[in-house]
């Protein structure tokens, strides 16, 4: 009864005329930042920070917080269209997507990912509402070698289920780890590998390597086709709404999608992208053929953009009940909540009932609004495809470099980004998937952080990685994937799975 009362005191909250104009605005804002590829939600919630001091403390969460969701909704729009993922967490999106985009099934991608998102968006609030706290205890009992271990796993999964040859997945992703070492010591804070080039003591940009691989990458791929077999954006569309089959393949993917990024929402360090890449290996696990992953499959869609938004849902967890920002947008809400004088924690709950439940409403509220606004908009995106290639391109290119430029206000992110599009072709060339890479990149410095961190509380005992229950059944899970690859009977069926997808 009590989570019935609440729920209707945030629908009573997030109803209000100014409530949900800001909400609409903010979800609006977030698509359009997630459609646009290289503004992020981080970004465009810093600049917008200065607007909330004239705004009450609830409208101006529910505000930042419909930007977020809003840009998980738009980040897959220009993975599927043009193979440029508008959010990290849609670069899983872009392999299956953009492939689908190519046989004429765009609109079927775009609605499955829009209703994918809006399921698991509506369970993931429900998940909030009721589950909350013991939530939180689970992502209490990780700790820096349990994180370790977890990231360990992950690339694990993603070298034995990446297409293709196991040599150029690893390839890639040692690639991914070296790039992500570019940065400044996180212990010692000394730059290292940045040669003196202040550009780099921050690292690389994700944004800088994602267009450049993908987006500009693709671009020189496509220029060295000729006119005639740059299919890509004028085959005719087959129908903007997914099929019956469409459905009954998506529907268990969304549900898996869902459930995982539920989960791992909660875990500090970019939930939402570790779940998109966790359930689009899932989906290739559990597939009866999984050599269709990489050329349309569209659980290959459902199943990322489920979880991505599941995620990105219940990633608010720790941030409202225990004012821990588990990545950096929620380090945003936080700043944003003591801008407004509440102090984040466990005691929101109880000293502001209305704002903790209104947000949370509004959580359900924004992601219908964001349904209506992207199923209409499906037909606007198709139009993209239409454009012939000669003008379509250059427009592209554009975009992103006026993307990459506001990242920094320096144009060494869009000299990078050009130097990773001429990689993205030599990748393309040599049938290497870019998005172990991104996986190496993005986790490697999240892995090294962990590692030390594991090290320094044990005075240096490597022994804590296996003492440790739930590190050492995840370091176990990771040698047993190992091993059971290896068998010659999975490695034969593998190889012929696969077999096409070089």
């Amino acid at each position: 009864m009590d989570l019935i009362n609440n729920l209707m005191l945030g629908f009573q909250t997030a109803l209000t005329f100014q409530n949900l104009t800001y909400g609409f605005f903010g979800c609006l804002l977030g698509t359009l930042i997630g459609v646009l590829p290289g503004l992020g939600p981080v970004a465009t919630m810093a600049m917008l920070l200065p607007s909330i001091y004239a705004l009450d403390a609830t409208p101006a969460l529910i505000m930042l917080a419909g930007i977020y969701y809003g840009a998980q909704y738009g980040g897959s729009t220009t993975a599927i269209l043009i193979n440029v993922p508008g959010e990290s967490s849609s670069v899983v999106t872009a392999i299956d997507g953009y492939q689908m985009a190519r046989q004429g099934r765009a609109g079927a991608a775009l609605s499955t990912a829009a209703l994918g998102s809006f399921f698991a968006g509506s369970v993931g609030t429900l998940i909030i509402a009721a589950f909350a706290p013991p939530l939180t205890e689970l992502a209490f009992q990780f700790g820096p070698a349990e994180y370790f271990s977890l990231m360990v796993l992950g690339l694990i999964g993603a070298v034995v289920l990446a297409s293709g040859s196991l040599v150029k997945a690893i390839a890639m992703i040692v690639l991914g780890l070296l790039i992500g070492q570019v940065n400044t010591d996180v212990i010692s804070g000394i730059p290292r590998y940045s040669f003196d080039i202040a550009e780099l003591t921050d690292g690389i940009s994700f944004v800088a390597i994602a267009m450049g691989v993908f987006g500009f990458g693709e671009i020189i791929a496509n220029l060295g086709k000729p006119a005639e077999h740059r299919e890509v954006f004028t085959k005719d569309v087959k129908g903007l709404w997914p099929t019956k089959q469409d459905f009954r393949d998506a529907a268990p993917a969304v549900l898996r999608g869902t459930a995982l990024g539920s989960i791992l929402g909660v875990l500090p360090g970019g939930g939402a992208l570790l779940a998109s890449f966790a359930a689009y290996t899932v989906e290739k696990k559990v597939a009866k053929d999984p050599s269709r992953f990489g050329k349309g499959a569209i659980q290959g869609v459902a199943g990322p953009e489920s979880a991505n938004n599941a995620g990105a849902q219940t990633s608010f967890i720790p941030m409202l009940t225990l004012g821990i920002p588990p990545n950096a947008v929620m380090a945003l809400m936080v700043g944003a909540m003591t801008i407004k004088g509440i102090q984040p924690g466990p005691q929101v709950m109880t000293s502001d009932p209305a704002l903790f439940w209104g947000l949370i409403a509004s959580m359900w509220i924004g992601n219908l609004m964001l349904v209506i606004l992207n199923l209409p908009l499906i037909g606007v995106w198709i139009k993209l495809l239409t454009v012939p290639y000669r003008v379509l391109f250059p427009a592209i290119l554009t975009f992103c470099c006026i993307g990459l430029y506001t990242l920094n206000n320096n144009n060494f992110d869009v000299f990078m980004a050009a130097g990773f599009g001429v990689l993205g072709y030599a990748f393309y060339k040599l049938g290497c998937e870019p998005a172990p890479l991104l996986l190496g990149f993005i986790l490697g410095p999240m892995m090294e952080e962990n590692l030390r961190r594991a090290l320094l509380l044990s005075r240096g005992d490597w022994s804590t990685f296996a003492t440790r229950p739930l590190s050492a059944g995840l370091l176990v899970a990771a040698v047993l994937l190992i091993v059971i690859v290896a068998l010659p009977s999975v490695k034969n069926r593998r190889e012929e799975a696969f077999k096409d997808a070089d």
